[in-house]
């Protein structure tokens, strides 16, 4: 009965959240811009395609943490997929109200609502403020720890990790922060503890984050340049850039064995798991081996799709060893 109430209360915040976008639809759809383009809009301004990939790693990180799945289990799992959406979808709608200058000088973002002038960033911020209040909420149902990671996931990367891109490289390093929750926030939901296997999954992100986006950074240079924004950590595309992924990389392959050696906890991978991770990573090595001898923009397209596969894959190999053993 607890958790039905539960349901029954993040339903109405839903409820009352839709009713705001739906009028913001209905004005727009006054001025000649139809429902289905302000559908696409809430969805590039949340960029959903990324969203549900943050969304995977938080799931991925529960059913890691959860010890006996049941019905109750079910209801956490999506109070975290939604509220997982809701805070990642804030935090990029705040980015691209803060961006929205920057964004029209690039050529890959200069299509996004704002900049192009189909949502006015009032709407965006009002969307971006529903998103975070509702995300906290629903976290908070699940446990207080879920609610304060989701917060300051989306703290530091909408107050430090947005100005710093046109500081300094370091950005990168901050934005790794908020990139790396979602994959111990599962875990944190499904045990309201952050332990040692909370801080192994974080880690695991953490150092993905950088062969990952050095990666978009190199193959974007020209356009990032546009807009001011220091991506790559010597500002060049360069030996001592493809070095540094280089070396990220095997501080992955290192980050993502962690488990195999018995002192996490409950988060520990099988001998055969071991072998799958050991080769994931060496795969994911390879091609950052690649960039570095040839340093060509198609390398590093190559490398970016290698490192989201690597982070799937790898969060499967560990579900479907935890759950075979």
């Amino acid at each position: 009965m607890y958790f039905c109430f539960e349901i029954i209360q993040i339903f109405k915040y839903l409820c009352g959240s839709f009713e705001i976008i739906k009028k913001t639809a209905l004005n727009a759809t006054s001025n000649h811009v139809s429902l289905k383009s302000i559908y696409f809009d809430f969805l590039e301004i949340t960029k959903a395609r990324l969203a549900i990939s943050v969304v995977f790693s938080s799931l991925a990180g529960f059913l890691l943490g959860v010890i006996d799945f049941h019905t109750d289990s079910w209801i956490v799992l999506l109070k975290l997929a939604i509220g997982g959406y809701c805070m990642v979808g804030a935090s990029n709608a705040f980015n691209q109200v803060i961006e929205k200058d920057l964004d029209a000088l690039m050529d890959r973002t200069k299509n996004r609502p704002v900049p192009a002038g189909r949502m006015t960033a009032n709407n965006a911020l009002l969307i971006a403020g529903f998103l975070t209040v509702i995300g906290i909420v629903i976290l908070y149902t699940i446990n207080q720890k879920s609610a304060l990671f989701g917060a300051i996931s989306i703290f530091i990367y909408t107050s430090l990790y947005t100005p710093l891109k046109t500081i300094t490289p370091l950005s990168v390093f901050v934005g790794a922060f908020p990139g790396a929750i979602p994959f111990m926030l599962g875990w944190v939901a499904a045990t309201d503890n952050f332990g040692i296997e909370a801080g192994t999954l974080f880690l695991i992100q953490f150092f993905w984050q950088f062969p990952h986006f050095w990666a978009i950074g190199w193959f974007l240079f020209k356009d990032y340049e546009k807009a001011g924004f220091f991506m790559l950590p010597t500002g060049k595309k360069d030996k001592g850039t493809a070095l540094q992924i280089i070396l990220y990389t095997v501080w992955l392959l290192l980050a993502s064995l962690i488990p195999a050696l018995g002192y996490t906890g409950r988060l520990f991978i099988s001998p055969t798991a071991t072998i799958v991770v050991f080769l994931l990573g060496i795969w994911m090595l390879i091609y950052a081996i690649k960039l570095y001898k040839s340093r060509s923009i198609q390398a590093a397209r190559t490398l970016m799709l290698v490192s989201v596969s690597y982070i799937t894959v790898l969060q499967i190999v560990y579900i479907i060893d935890k759950f075979l053993r």
